[in-house]
């Protein structure tokens, strides 16, 4: 009776051991199942073609990452271009929201988008011990009605006020699937800092081998913002550099209004 209560238990530990999982058991899967190592060591970049849904508006949006680092996020406004981000693989700019136009970006936001912009692409799991990041498996836990494991990805730490603090990032991934159905992690900087986002991935599709969630959910501090839908997206477009080269900002010509009076106490 001894004997056998003992193979019941050793099968049972067996069993238990069949279903668990380790973090990079769960990285590897999800590699595999969006189209594997090689095939996304292959991609040179990324065109994506969207639509954001905000306010009851939809707005283009045209999303470019390269593998060299460079970068362009841009949106289309009453006709006008505005340009989230873009990065030429030194500078980094923007467009300002005030005026319409070119701003450079400081400093510590310029180093902190060189210190990820090549190790991100196309995904920061691909060779993540290489780049110095680091995976550890938190637990589970339900997101937006699905079972998920809950991974902890530390990346290279970025600067804030001159400081290098942690940069932690959480991924979710569905259970069955094992690929993310939300990223969660806090803003280290600005008006919002501290707040705790999330970006909720669905409707995954097939493009040419591999695998991308068509649609993005923002969540604030568990308050539903904007969404993203992806209309297209095409691999290894043509690398143009001038779409990320900040542009020169125009002078306005000085007038004969734009001169300063003559003072009526000057010498004629």
């Amino acid at each position: 009776m001894k004997k056998l209560l003992t193979l019941l238990l050793i099968g049972f530990m067996s069993i238990q051991s069949g279903f668990a999982q380790t973090a990079d058991e769960i990285v590897n899967h999800y590699l595999e199942n969006i189209g594997g190592v090689e095939k996304l060591s292959q991609l040179e970049g990324l065109y994506m073609k969207a639509k954001a849904q905000a306010q009851g508006m939809d707005i283009p949006v045209e999303i470019y990452t390269f593998k060299d680092g460079k970068q362009k996020i841009s949106a289309l406004l009453q006709g006008q271009e505005f340009v989230q981000i873009a990065f030429d693989g030194k500078n980094a700019w923007h467009t300002n929201f005030m005026n319409m136009s070119p701003e450079k970006m400081d400093a510590e936001g310029t180093e902190n988008i060189k210190r990820s912009s090549k190790d991100n692409f196309p995904n920061p799991f691909l060779n993540y011990k290489k780049k110095g990041y680091k995976i550890e498996l938190i637990g589970s836990e339900e997101i937006e009605g699905t079972d998920t494991f809950k991974i902890k990805l530390t990346q290279k730490p970025v600067l804030v006020d001159g400081k290098e603090v942690p940069n932690e990032v959480y991924y979710y991934f569905d259970k069955e699937n094992f690929v993310p159905v939300a990223v969660e992690s806090e803003i280290k900087s600005g008006q919002a800092k501290g707040a705790v986002v999330q970006q909720i991935f669905s409707d995954y599709q097939e493009v040419d081998g591999l695998y991308f969630p068509f649609s993005t959910t923002n969540k604030s501090n568990g308050q539903t913002g904007q969404s993203v839908v992806i209309e297209k997206i095409s691999l290894n477009p043509k690398e143009d550099d001038k779409m990320f080269v900040m542009p020169e900002v125009s002078k306005k010509p000085t007038t004969d209004t734009d001169k300063k009076p003559e003072s009526k106490t000057e010498k004629k």
